[in-house]
């Protein structure tokens, strides 16, 4: 198992899901850090099942948790700070809808080994089957502004499944806490001038009737159009000049 990479996996409400989730994503990995980001299902009683759970054939499970919900991007710096007080470099995030195939984490490990330094931003195939129609707009949209705030052109830059280099990510203090964090965190890292290389990864969308989804339409897609006003005005002032002069030292 690679000893410098664990997996975070933030959690809301997907009991039906998450075991399953968690039992296959532990295999490639020491350590699997759940974080029960306020659930009100039987999420609790699921993960109770690891307390104290000895295995030394799968990885360690370990619990995150509080009692109210704070969205998903709060959820994910709890879970690096619970990385890095572990004393793991590298963390790859997964999500618990079982949207996400585990076998692909051994693609990011190989990935990583190329790219030790790199923010590796997993891409799904936008044209998959049941791949539902919002989606496929709402990332052509985050993708068209993520270009303009950092320069930096990605396939898809809404997908949950990514291995982050928490030692090059300094503080873990963003502006948002739900969804669209995950979008102002890969505009930081881009910022700070940490690489990013997109890595294909399967995704399964199950039928429109069967879909669990915590998303919703018109809050999240107002949420992230506030979120893309503010970082084009801070890449302005802040994300541009700070990479003009890091092309300036570096010549």
């Amino acid at each position: 198992m690679n000893q410098d990479t664990c997996l975070v996996i933030p959690t809301y409400n997907n009991a039906t899901t998450l075991q399953s989730v968690v039992d296959e994503a532990r295999g490639y990995v020491s350590d699997v850090i759940v974080v029960n980001d306020g659930s009100t299902d039987a999420t609790p009683e699921i993960l109770a099942r690891y307390a104290g759970e000895a295995n030394s054939h799968s990885g360690r499970v370990t619990v995150v948790g509080y009692p109210v919900n704070r969205g998903k991007g709060y959820a994910l710096r709890q879970g690096f700070t619970e990385a890095r007080r572990m004393g793991y470099r590298y963390a790859i995030t997964m999500d618990s809808d079982a949207q996400h195939y585990a076998t692909d984490i051994e693609r990011f490990l190989v990935e990583h080994e190329s790219h030790p330094d790199a923010l590796i931003v997993g891409s799904r195939n936008l044209h998959s089957e049941n791949m539902p129609g919002g989606n496929t707009f709402a990332n052509k949209f985050s993708n068209f502004w993520f270009r303009i705030q950092t320069g930096v052109a990605l396939p898809d830059t809404q997908t949950g499944f990514r291995l982050y280099p928490l030692h090059l990510m300094g503080s873990l203090w963003y502006l948002t806490s739900r969804y669209e964090s995950e979008l102002e965190m890969l505009v930081s890292a881009a910022w700070r001038g940490i690489r990013l290389v997109p890595m294909p990864i399967q995704v399964y969308y199950p039928p429109a009737g069967e879909r669990v989804t915590h998303f919703r339409p018109v809050m999240d897609f107002v949420r992230i159009s506030v979120l893309n006003t503010v970082l084009c005005f801070l890449a302005v002032v802040y994300g541009h000049p700070r990479r003009l002069l890091r092309r300036l030292f570096s010549l």
